[in-house]
């Protein structure tokens, strides 16, 4: 990547705000299963590095909506870590029984969320 690449990035990061942020990341990690989705041949490291991916996201939003910090409403906070505790099923499902079929549901909560939060929902 050039260096007006680089400078275009943190620019753009700078510049959006934490719920654009959120959608971005939403986005990545469903694109990131979608691409193992169509190009299923079994578990193997990329499958897992989408999955690691997810789970890690999902754990940082599941940490926020825990904190004592958090503006958003209790209902809204409870919510984000009932979701949560779903992808982290699914996820373990996916790496116990992998199937092309359970990424359908993460891309798809993931898709809703980024969509909510940009305001397209």
């Amino acid at each position: 990547m050039s260096s007006a690449a680089h400078a275009y990035a943190r620019t753009a990061q700078t510049t959006s705000s934490p719920r654009d942020i959120e959608a971005q990341a939403l986005l990545k990690a469903a694109r990131q299963l979608q691409q193992v989705q169509a190009n299923w041949n079994g578990p193997d490291k990329a499958m897992h590095e989408a999955l690691l991916f997810n789970r890690r996201l999902w754990s940082i939003f599941m940490s926020a909506a825990e904190s004592n910090d958090n503006p958003q409403p209790h209902e809204v906070r409870q919510n984000i870590a009932n979701i949560g505790v779903f992808v982290m099923k699914r996820t373990v499902e996916m790496q116990t029984d992998p199937d092309p079929a359970k990424l359908t549901s993460l891309i798809d909560i993931n898709c809703n969320l980024a969509a909510g939060l940009s305001g397209r929902a």
